[in-house]
């Protein structure tokens, strides 16, 4: 009995220990390759991601590298503009003036058009200065077009984007105060 007890003790300890990391696991959408997804956790919920290392396979290995560091969790959505786009990325500064520790990467530009659920590197003045930061569209946004990278598209959660807290109307910088974050970023094929 005693024997019995112990075994049902351990199962359940094997179980209670298992259960998160199975919760874990993401369920991708059809199609989706898990080396080159990633599964952003915000503080609105999920986000999952297809970055495309046809259209730009260094900026897509420099979001792998990042998200592997650990580097994105818990960085805010620090600029987020109604009808634009929403960016992150900034895990040094959190305000949008900070980059990795890794050199700048260049710029990968394509024909590919920007338009709602497009993710593409930010940048500064310098085609050749993207880093780390990233945004989402929000709706079309062609006047990006053959100007900045792109680096994938949003495969579901969209309507998680649309949720996060924007700047006031009207704000030039698109600075938003107490912004929502990226909790926790992952590539897909890592999540066990």
């Amino acid at each position: 009995m005693i024997r019995t007890l112990k075994l049902a003790f351990a199962l359940a300890l094997t179980f209670a220990v298992a259960a998160p990391a199975l919760a874990q696991a993401p369920k991708l959408p059809a199609g989706a390759d898990p080396q080159n997804t990633i599964v952003i956790d915000t503080t609105k919920g999920r986000v999952i991601i297809a970055l495309s290392p046809d259209l730009a396979p260094k900026h897509a290995e420099r979001i792998k590298l990042l998200a592997r560091d650990g580097y994105y969790n818990n960085v805010p959505f620090h600029r987020v503009m109604a009808g634009f786009m929403a960016q992150t990325g900034d895990g040094a500064n959190f305000n949008g003036t900070g980059n990795s520790k890794y050199p700048n990467l260049p710029a990968e530009f394509t024909p590919t058009p920007f338009v709602r659920g497009v993710v593409g590197m930010a940048r500064g003045s310098a085609p050749n200065s993207g880093n780390s930061q990233f945004f989402i569209c929000f709706d079309d946004a062609s006047f990006l077009n053959g100007q900045y990278t792109v680096i994938g598209k949003v495969l579901s959660g969209m309507d998680v984007v649309d949720k996060l807290k924007k700047a006031p109307a009207g704000s030039q910088s698109g600075a938003v105060t107490d912004p929502d974050k990226m909790v926790k970023v992952q590539v897909a094929a890592d999540m066990k």
